[in-house]
């Protein structure tokens, strides 16, 4: 049943006070680290997830699910995993596997124990305590992965009964995994199902934060029916923000049958303030909620239409995830301007012409053999109702896979031009489009003409 947010007192001042009176968080070993409410990965670079969830305990043949959401964009997938008490259990070479599978793809990876799920209220849920012991019985596995895994200690521990020990309960998780050697980045998930509407989990945040002597834990939101409206998604992670404390949108959807999620604003407000979210779920879901699958019978050439929007649409996977540096890529960092050399020419300094448009080519990611690269389409000054940009490349360049453009290559010479949502302009408006590229030897950035129709 669907329990609508409240107009509840905040408890804003007190989590302000709290997190004050933390200081610096202690660095993990080698893995990553909070600081300021954002994370950091091994190289101190901020990161911020761009990924799915994959139902690996049930559908633990499905192997090759990482390398599809990996040539899809993301920098992260959550792993759900089974400690044996509702499911069958998650062997620590299975776990082990995971971590591999995950590391191969340049992927990082959030596992999370499932059988806690609605504990309270669910027939055979497990405690977080019974999550924890699942979860040290994993500490060889787990040692010296700190740069790639995050542990999530339990999926939506609560639901709409008995959670009033939920920050008793985490704090003491927390402190029991510390106790046993995970130095690894925790994540806690809220309770009511994990969607928070009692703010059990906004109301005492900070001091499970404290509790935790690394001072390096992130909280994760479910965000369904009870959010949906851009009030209640901004309120909320509004916040966290503004406590200095680590949030993530750990699952979330189009459609559920408790409501009607606000997708958009979730995706749009998660870009504009450096939030990371997880949607819910590659595929294999059940249970009335199949609609939630982004790609049919796991076929990544078949995604769904909610495929289509995390992925290719505003906001998502495509047009804003980057992979974290311990990888060996050279993104750009997350906040800042690109970093890559300016281009030989430089660019204009006076406005394109009435009508006209500009555009920018910048390589946003590269590894050995292959580069992420983006295009940026300014309108001039006036409104323009579609664009087309060309380049040529001149040291063998070629492109893979494109998106939120139609793009077409001839030998070295590429054109790209707008899709049927982007071409619209506003008269010094801005869209942009990626791509993904092989290069050998060199990869200058060419220069791009940009026409207006």
């Amino acid at each position: 049943m669907k329990t609508r947010l409240s107009a509840a007192g905040a408890a804003l001042l007190a989590l302000l006070v709290a997190v004050l009176a933390f200081g610096q968080p202690a660095q993990a070993a080698a893995g990553f680290t909070v600081a300021g409410g954002k994370l950091y990965d091994a190289n101190g670079t901020e990161f911020i997830m761009r990924g799915v969830n994959h139902a690996h305990t049930w559908y633990p043949q499905q192997t090759s699910s990482f390398a599809d959401v990996k040539a899809l964009g993301a920098n992260t997938v959550r792993v759900v995993l089974s400690s044996g008490d509702r499911w069958t259990r998650n062997t620590n070479a299975d776990v082990a596997n995971v971590i591999s599978l995950c590391k191969a793809n340049r992927l990082i990876c959030v596992l999370e124990v499932h059988d806690t799920t609605g504990y309270g209220e669910q027939s055979g849920a497990i405690t977080l305590a019974r999550a924890v012991d699942y979860w040290l019985s994993l500490a060889d596995v787990l040692a010296g992965q700190e740069k790639y895994v995050i542990v999530n200690i339990g999926n939506e521990p609560y639901g709409n009964q008995n959670y009033a020990s939920w920050a008793t309960d985490n704090a003491t998780a927390i402190t029991r995994l510390r106790a046993g050697g995970l130095t690894h980045t925790i994540m806690v998930d809220a309770p009511n199902w994990g969607q928070d509407w009692s703010f059990t989990m906004r109301d005492n945040a900070a001091s499970v934060f404290a509790a935790d002597p690394a001072r390096n834990t992130v909280f994760s939101i479910h965000m369904y029916g009870v959010f949906d409206t851009a009030a209640e998604i901004s309120d909320y992670l509004g916040r966290f923000r503004a406590a200095g404390l680590p949030i993530v949108v750990g699952e979330f959807g189009f459609n559920h049958s408790d409501g009607d999620p606000d997708e958009d604003t979730i995706l749009a407000y998660s870009q504009a303030n450096g939030i990371g979210w997880l949607g819910w779920s590659w595929s294999g879901n059940g249970g009335g909620v199949e609609y939630l699958d982004m790609a049919t019978a796991f076929n990544p050439a078949s995604l769904t239409s909610w495929g289509q929007r995390i992925f290719n649409g505003a906001n998502g996977i495509r047009q804003t995830a980057r992979e974290a540096t311990v990888f060996g890529g050279t993104p750009p960092p997350t906040t800042p301007p690109p970093t890559t050399p300016p281009p030989t020419t430089p660019p204009p300094t006076t406005p394109p012409p009435a009508g006209g448009c500009t555009a920018t080519y910048t390589v946003t990611n590269q590894w050995q053999g292959g580069f992420q690269g983006e295009v940026k389409v300014t309108a001039g000054a006036t409104a323009i109702t579609g664009w087309s940009t060309r380049w040529t490349f001149a040291n063998g360049q070629s492109v893979s896979q494109s998106w939120n453009t139609t793009l077409t290559s001839s030998g070295a010479a590429v054109t790209a031009r707008n899709v049927a949502y982007n071409g619209r302009l506003a008269a010094g408006a801005s869209t942009s489009f990626g791509f993904i590229g092989s290069w050998t030897g060199s990869n200058a950035r060419p220069e791009v003409s940009c026409t207006a129709s």
